[in-house]
């Protein structure tokens, strides 16, 4: 069975050995100097002994090289329409001492019914061996296919711990070897799971979505113009330098790659503006 078909029965497939272990020490060192200025979660969702670092994709070309890893997109380019875009890119630490995140699914803001198709698609690579012990992600396999009465309940869906040993029984931890890829569905019931060791777990989050779909991140703000320039026709379309026809995401009528251009100024420079 191919890493499709896995995908669409259980709502996930773990791909090994994306990163080598030259790879492996390439990002961890990338990674070192961004997670000590980190600082850690607000809430229980984010991890109040978790760091994050948001806008991950401009912050090095290690990191923006995962994104556009070939058997990710392979995957992504399979599961979402032509010119997809990065919705969030992060990296996270779960610390020592960590507890479960509540139960959710990625997608939970965009408000259609379910059950339906994915907006949005997750990856986390593991930059550090993913256990039962160390907060390994745990997933309720065929969740995506749930229906809306079948999530209430869940983080983002009136969650109120009625339902959370109900989740608790149908999830386990996804194993995985540092340098391997889980790829999931938005849809997916997961969680973050409890850190009971004495070491921080790392984890880097691509996560895709339709053409259509308001992006988690805008990366149009966060990134400078000068860093996006230099990157891939394909990167840069999943920054938002692309245009899902006929024309959403336009610039003042124009393609927004024209905005990376020397010299390239927005018509609204022009305009007068109240005093």
């Amino acid at each position: 069975m191919g890493p499709l078909e896995v995908y669409e029965r259980q709502g996930y497939v773990v791909l090994e050995g994306l990163l080598d272990a030259n790879e492996l020490a390439a990002v961890r060192s990338a990674l070192e100097p961004l997670l000590d200025d980190g600082p850690s979660g607000r809430n229980d969702f984010e991890g109040t002994r978790t760091r994050r670092v948001y806008s991950l994709v401009g912050r090095g070309a290690v990191f923006a090289s995962m994104v556009e890893h070939p058997r990710v997109l392979a995957l992504v380019d399979r599961l979402l329409l032509p010119h997809s875009l990065l919705t969030a890119s992060q990296a996270i630490s779960v610390g020592p001492g960590e507890t479960p995140q509540p139960v959710h699914f990625d997608d939970s803001f965009y408000p259609l019914p379910r059950p339906r198709r994915a907006i949005s698609i997750s990856t986390i690579w593991a930059i550090d061996a993913f256990t039962p012990e160390n907060g390994a992600t745990e997933v309720i396999a065929g969740s995506h296919l749930f229906d809306d009465a079948q999530v209430e309940g869940t983080y983002q869906r009136g969650g109120d711990g009625q339902r959370s040993s109900e989740f608790e029984r149908g999830l386990a931890p996804l194993e995985m070897k540092a340098g391997d890829c889980v790829l999931f569905a938005g849809t997916l019931l997961h969680r973050g799971g409890a850190n009971r060791t004495d070491r921080w777990r790392r984890a880097i989050s691509h996560q895709y979505c339709e053409p259509w779909a308001r992006t988690q991140e805008t990366f149009l703000l966060t990134i400078p113009r000068d860093r996006v320039a230099p990157l891939s026709p394909r990167l840069r379309s999943l920054l938002g330098y692309s245009i899902h026809g006929p024309f959403m995401g336009q610039i003042a009528g124009r393609h927004p790659e024209k905005a990376l251009k020397p010299g390239w100024r927005s018509p609204v420079d022009d305009v007068d503006t109240p005093g």
